[in-house]
């Protein structure tokens, strides 16, 4: 589905109440399940994945089966907000600092007045703290929880209590709200449509060098199965 239709799609989800773990897959993220059975298993399970990457996307088309376009997460969220306005969805907003949840929520209260931030709080607690955790969410009755942990952790998280948690629509949104807060900036459009976001956000992260090798590991790949599809033939 292409970002019109996921929308659609997730709106329909909201109606009906019917719980949904929404992946935004990158990369990073397909690699990693391939190489764990858990994250695999998490990833298959998931209601809806969504082509977040621009990596996704070139693999699914040099694949043969491409998508009708890549649906990123970060706008993905905001246009769930934007059309949550007219609905007045609540939503819930876990993760990052007290300092950057606390500003993002405010600021997409502002921008999107007509939705309820009906809660939040930040990422820093550990297992013995999820019942409370749920507990928090749950009493807010929200119809969006966007989960930003890092992939590593937000993914887990929602799949192994998203039965629990049964919202309608929950989202590991990664760094967003580092973005959305002001902490942190977008790659500029001329890098997005160049497919480099990841580069840039290597070049303001230097950090993130370990992660990112998992980026060529990622394209052999691609291109052998490719090879290997072809060769077979």
């Amino acid at each position: 589905m292409d970002m019109k239709e996921t929308v659609s799609y997730l709106i329909e989800a909201v109606r009906s109440r019917t719980p949904h773990q929404v992946i935004t897959a990158n990369p990073i993220m397909v690699m990693t399940a391939l190489e764990n059975p858990n994250y695999m298993n998490i990833m298959t399970a998931a209601e809806l994945v969504v082509p977040d990457g621009t990596g996704v996307v070139w693999a699914a088309e040099r694949g043969g089966n491409p998508v009708k376009e890549r649906v990123a997460g970060f706008d993905l969220l905001h246009e769930l907000m934007r059309v949550g306005e007219s609905y007045h969805w609540r939503v819930y907003l876990l993760g990052s600092t007290p300092e950057v949840i606390q500003e993002t929520a405010s600021k997409l209260q502002k921008q999107y007045p007509g939705l309820i931030i009906a809660g939040f709080r930040d990422g820093f607690f550990g297992p013995a703290e999820d019942e409370e955790v749920i507990n928090g969410i749950l009493e807010t009755e929200p119809d969006l929880l966007f989960v930003a942990r890092g992939a590593d952790t937000q993914e887990p998280w929602i799949a192994k209590h998203k039965s629990r948690l049964a919202i309608p629509v929950m989202m590991g949104v990664g760094g967003s709200f580092d973005v959305i807060s002001g902490r942190t900036k977008r790659a500029p459009l001329a890098f997005q449509k160049l497919r480099l976001e990841w580069f840039y956000r290597l070049l303001k992260e230097p950090t993130r060098y370990k992660r990112m090798l998992a980026l060529p590991k990622f394209a052999v790949k691609v291109i052998r199965e490719k090879d290997r599809v072809t060769n077979n033939r």
